[in-house]
């Protein structure tokens, strides 16, 4: 008997800049993401979960995908905190931090328009959310 195949998981995901060094920087000291590896390839971020990869934008379909929203969100626990240190690091902002009805939104861009956005999942405190609250609380105590 043969074992299932395994289902796939992401491993990472690129995001192709111009200029490595700039982006290097950007990501790394800008950004504070944790620098796993560098080399030929380009750089690439984290070491556990999925993996940020940077990569120089070489071919010309991959530099027709340099200074666009790339879809990616990084998650961040304290996000106004951390958006202080974001623009006093330089880093520029494509949307200040927001509230949303599902949580805290911000934009950055790279220093080749490459967009990501920050999200920290904290619900604005209304009357409408305090109430959904409460009906979640009591739902999870009758079980």
């Amino acid at each position: 008997m043969t074992a299932p195949p395994r289902a796939p998981s992401i491993y990472s995901i690129a995001i192709f800049v111009h200029d490595m060094p700039r982006a290097l920087e950007f990501y790394r000291d800008g950004l504070g993401l944790p620098l796993a590896k560098q080399g030929s390839f380009g750089a690439e971020f984290f070491t556990e979960g999925t993996r940020v990869g940077v990569h120089p934008a070489i071919h010309a379909d991959a530099k027709a995908l340099v200074g666009r929203h790339t879809g990616i969100t990084l998650h961040v626990s304290d996000l106004l905190e951390y958006c202080g240190d974001l623009h006093s690091r330089g880093v520029r902002f494509v949307a200040e931090p927001t509230q949303q009805t599902w949580g805290i939104m911000a934009m950055v861009a790279d220093p080749d328009g490459n967009v990501l956005a920050l999200w920290e999942d904290r619900l604005p405190e209304t009357a409408e959310h305090a109430h959904q609250n409460l009906h979640v609380d009591q739902a999870d105590g009758a079980s």
